[in-house]
């Protein structure tokens, strides 16, 4: 997405639209946070540390709303943490395991990029990069702990909730000191580029906190904060994650359709909140689909349409294009043979898709797919009707294939009736 494709700025109430989206769990304060956000462009930060090499859906919330809040006029600085992706954020299991400088270094480069396309970098509200090793990594030891750590009182340190839970297992002095490092950001964000607000995930809030108590007795500020809530399932399993691990947005770790396939598999129950949370359609417009959805539940009008949202913003619109096609030529509805090689392999490895050597015949690729249990029931559906290769129906139950029938030298659609289908993928 390119700078010119951001719309100008809302007129409305920022803080309302944030409030009725269900975006503020904790702030300093909603008055002081209605001045700042309903007035003139304010700076704001929001961090996010490399601890691995691509940035996933959980992100989105701070991504998103960092996006929402220069739309209404405001200038972010994001803060890619070079010096505390080398710390880490305490976890209330264990310790994290620390990764060598170096690799820290090439997922900032990353993260960097990653975050390009969400925000504009021109205009009088352009949002800037910012990393915070360029001021921690020039402290020593001695000053850190004059200048920052003198103003931390331990006692206050220690009743942070994922401190007393690990309390009891152990806590290193690098974890317990990761609330200094994050204050201090704040402090030179405000010092160096006027930062006047912070936000992020609610369990963040003892940190955000710190910093706002820090930057007061370093005689600055004053300066604001909110958080945004815990993105969760209603289902009690963790949001972010589908049957192959985290989802992504890096489009090599997670492919567009199997990022596009996560929203559109979004349960009923949590839909419209993510709507509220991710979408960037007015209220009205939300509230209509809303009410579309409760009463043609089966249509999926919500999913589709935070699906199609969300996988243009962050794969772009030529992407978009090749998922939808994607699924409907499975289905049918379109060419399989216009599709582009990577993403016709991502949607067969959705589906799932078996590897193989050499091809037995149709029979024993109905078997060998799943789609079917046995040669004999393979049979069967091919005699019935019920069997399509590349949308094909096949009526033999001898039939084979030839190489000229494999999608780009490699793959076969195979289909079992209108909704059951699998790739298959010849290993030359």
């Amino acid at each position: 997405m390119t700078d010119s494709s951001l719309p100008p700025p809302r007129r409305d109430s920022l803080t309302e639209d944030l409030r009725w989206r269900g975006l503020i769990q904790d702030s300093t304060g909603l008055d002081e946070l209605r001045e700042l956000l309903d007035g003139t462009s304010a700076s704001f930060y929001v961090g996010f540390d490399p601890t691995a090499p691509s940035l996933h859906v959980g992100h989105l919330m701070q991504v998103i709303t960092a996006r929402r809040l220069q739309l209404a006029g405001h200038r972010p600085l994001l803060l890619v943490g070079g010096a505390t992706g080398q710390i880490g954020d305490p976890k209330e299991s264990a310790e994290r395991t620390l990764n060598p400088p170096e690799v820290v270094a090439g997922w900032v480069d990353r993260i960097r990029d990653q975050l390009s396309p969400f925000v504009s970098y021109t205009g009088e509200n352009a949002a800037q990069l910012v990393n915070n090793l360029d001021w921690t990594g020039e402290m020593s030891v001695v000053e850190f702990l004059r200048d920052v750590g003198k103003h931390f009182p331990v006692n206050k340190m220690l009743a942070r909730e994922v401190v007393r839970a690990r309390l009891e297992t152990g806590i290193s002095f690098t974890e317990f000191s990761y609330q200094l490092l994050q204050a201090h950001d704040f402090f030179e964000l405000h010092r160096r580029h006027g930062c006047q607000l912070q936000f992020g995930g609610s369990d963040q809030w003892g940190n955000i906190t710190a910093g706002v108590d820090y930057i007061r007795r370093r005689g600055a500020g004053p300066v604001e904060a909110f958080t945004t809530p815990l993105v969760t399932k209603s289902d009690g399993t963790k949001f972010g994650k589908s049957e192959g691990g985290a989802v992504w947005l890096d489009a090599a770790m997670t492919s567009p359709y199997a990022f596009y396939q996560f929203w559109l598999n979004a349960d009923d129950r949590d839909v419209t909140r993510y709507l509220r949370y991710f979408s960037f359609r007015s209220r009205e417009e939300l509230e209509e689909l809303e009410k579309a959805t409760a009463e043609r539940p089966q249509a999926r009008l919500a999913q589709r349409a935070l699906a199609e949202e969300l996988t243009t913003l962050v794969h772009g619109e030529r992407e978009m294009a090749q998922v939808v096609a994607a699924s409907q030529a499975l289905f049918g509805r379109g060419s399989l043979e216009e599709l582009a090689p990577a993403t016709l392999r991502a949607a067969l490895t959705e589906a799932g898709m078996v590897h193989l050597t050499e091809l037995p015949d149709i029979a024993g690729l109905l078997k060998e797919s799943g789609l079917v249990p046995s040669m004999k029931e393979a049979r069967r559906v091919i005699a019935e009707g019920g069997a399509y290769v590349n949308n094909t129906r096949i009526t033999e139950v001898d039939a084979t294939v030839a190489d000229a029938d494999l999608l780009h030298g490699r793959y076969l659609v195979l289909r079992r009736g209108k909704r059951s289908f699998a790739g298959v993928e010849l290993d030359k």
